[in-house]
């Protein structure tokens, strides 16, 4: 039987660690982070970028070490005159190529290459400059620009794209000096395939994918005298917007989060959660109906817009499937400009509807062909954790020092069924707090749904409602998605209602989130802590079921009528379309 753990020697230091580890993930058990720009644990082990060469007993030559397998007796050095020499040599190649505009780059100061230049001690670059001396733009979707001026190859993003999300959209074309990151042929990103779920921006060690920036048209419609400007914040907005002023993830910041906003000048803070409570009363009622009819099942979420853009893609099939409620963030638009417009006495075209998204797919959202309720767009722009974060930073805003604050109350009130909708399997388990409830007449004993809880990429249940059976499926990460997916199109797995997320964990993992460095995605669940943040806000909460938010509850008895009604359908649902591939 071979043994499960090797000794060896970092540094002169004896360790054992897991057979099986590369020299990297070796050296972290003795608290060394050796450099890599190319690395990332669980996605991007291919040993490109040389950064992470190391020396080993025996070896003709320095290497890579996050390919490079321990082994018994083995003797390392990561620290030596010659591996240093090497690292500052490959990295002023790297640099050689690189458009070095720190000062106006979005990634200044939270950039892996410019840190580990400046851990190198990198005072020169000796080289001539061989790359794009101005910016190399390809800003044709909506939801992100890519600046190959900036790209060092490391090739994350391609391994995000392929592996995580099954897409692979993007790749390597041509060869040699004239590799550059790029779509088939050259193609714009907005005329291929994209869901434009942001998964490659947060991986990026550099400036060279981000976000697309709308942060100047809120700053405009602030400063605009004559619009109502509301904003209201996802659930994962919480969990992680505290990690772009340096508190530990996980932190739930909604207070300070609130109060902030409120410096920033808008008029309405509100909760997109409690248009999370109305997403369940909608779609538990659309549940509840199939079930009765028997068609169409399973029923799949609607959440998740870059979900919803794959499944137009890839699996047109499963469009009759999808719930056909409008997303939180769209619904929360929608009754901004009828509901509350009505309640107010404003017309809607003077009501600037602001959303803050952990997702860049919301992007995309916002601007898909739907008829509106109101008869113009249900939100007018949609801002990543990040972009809130720099619109923060920008207006002088000590965050860490504000003040806990509340949310206005005229939509103000969420569950803390709606609160855990950031994490995977939360819309799943928030439904069915509301459906059991309603099908048996009586209360949850338990609310907590373990089942349907925890990070792995496809999850299974089976709940007994007053003797139906429900069968239920959660996924998240596009790969996993596909796998789910095909196993219920072969007849293999049956279900009678699926919830699927475009990003891996979730919400609290989306694209426009605060992005960490590879070392720190390669050592902390930052999955998990952050929804840990919503299942403690929801465990604290005594209301926790969204047919008890009294807010929802007038809502329709002022306006919605009852869930499911026609004007429930005219305001808050929406319809799919089959896309072309190419």
């Amino acid at each position: 039987m071979e043994n499960s753990t090797v000794k060896m020697k970092i540094n002169g230091l004896g360790v054992e660690v897991p057979a099986g580890s590369t020299i990297i993930e070796a050296a972290k058990y003795c608290g060394i982070d050796i450099p890599s720009l190319c690395y990332l644990k669980g996605l991007n082990a291919i040993g490109s970028c040389r950064i992470c060469v190391v020396e080993v007993k025996g070896a003709k030559t320095l290497v890579a070490s996050c390919v490079y397998p321990v082994s018994e007796g083995m003797e390392v050095w990561t620290n030596t005159p010659e591996v240093q020499k090497a690292r500052k040599m490959t990295l002023e190649l790297i640099l050689a190529n690189h458009r070095k505009d720190c000062l106006n780059c979005v990634r200044s100061q939270d950039c892996e290459l410019q840190k580990l230049a400046k851990d190198l001690g990198m005072e020169e670059v000796r080289f001539e400059f061989e790359g794009n001396d101005t910016p190399d733009i390809e800003a044709s979707a909506p939801h992100l620009v890519r600046d190959n001026s900036k790209c060092i190859l490391c090739r994350r993003c391609v391994a995000a794209c392929s592996r995580l999300q099954y897409v692979g959209v993007i790749g390597t074309n041509n060869r040699g000096y004239k590799t550059h990151i790029g779509s088939a042929f050259d193609l714009p990103l907005s005329e291929v395939p994209c869901i434009s779920c942001g998964q490659c921006i947060n991986v990026c060690p550099t400036g060279a994918l981000t976000e697309k920036d709308d942060t100047g048209k809120v700053w405009a419609a602030l400063a605009d005298p004559t619009k109502h400007v509301v904003v209201a914040t996802a659930p994962s907005v919480r969990a992680g917007l505290g990690e772009e002023f340096g508190l530990p993830i996980g932190t739930n910041v909604e207070g300070r989060m609130v109060a902030a906003l409120r410096r920033l000048g808008f008029a309405k803070v509100f909760d997109v959660d409690t248009a999370a409570d109305v997403t369940i009363m909608e779609e538990g009622t659309e549940l509840l109906g199939r079930l009765a009819e028997g068609k169409n099942l399973p029923l799949i979420t609607s959440c998740s817009p870059g979900w919803i853009k794959f499944c137009e893609y890839y699996y047109p099939e499963f469009i009759p499937n999808i719930s056909s409620c409008k997303s939180p963030q769209q619904m929360y638009g929608a009754l901004m400009k009828t509901y509350y417009a009505e309640k107010q006495g404003i017309d809607p075209k003077d009501i600037f509807v602001v959303s803050i998204m952990p997702c860049t797919a919301k992007k995309f959202e916002i601007g898909r062909a739907d008829e509106s309720a109101s008869g113009y767009p249900d939100v007018d722009v949609s801002l990543t954790t990040r972009e809130l974060g720099r619109m923060i930073k920008k207006a002088g805003i000590r965050f860490v020092d504000l003040p806990d604050e509340q949310f206005d109350p005229a939509f103000g009130e969420a569950s803390g069924a709606a609160h855990i909708f950031g994490a995977t399997g939360g819309v799943m388990e928030a439904a069915l707090r509301t459906v059991a409830e309603i099908v048996t007449g009586k209360p949850l004993v338990q609310l907590d749904l373990e089942d349907v809880r925890g990070t792995a990429g496809v999850k299974e249940a089976v709940y007994d409602l007053n003797g139906t059976k429900v069968r239920v499926a959660v996924a998240s990460g596009i790969s996993n998605a596909k796998k789910l997916l095909d196993s219920i199109k072969s007849g293999e797995k049956q279900y009678e209602f699926v919830e699927i997320m475009a990003c891996p964990g979730g919400c609290v993992n989306g694209g426009g989130q605060p992005i960490q460095p590879a070392n720190v995605r390669g050592s902390v669940d930052i999955r998990a802590l952050r929804a840990g943040a919503l299942y403690s806000e929801d465990a604290a909460m005594n209301l926790r079921k969204s047919h008890e938010n009294e807010t929802v509850k007038k809502l329709y008895e002022d306006y919605l009528e009852k869930p499911g009604s026609h004007k429930a359908h005219h305001v808050l649902h929406t319809t799919y379309v089959a896309r072309e591939q190419y």
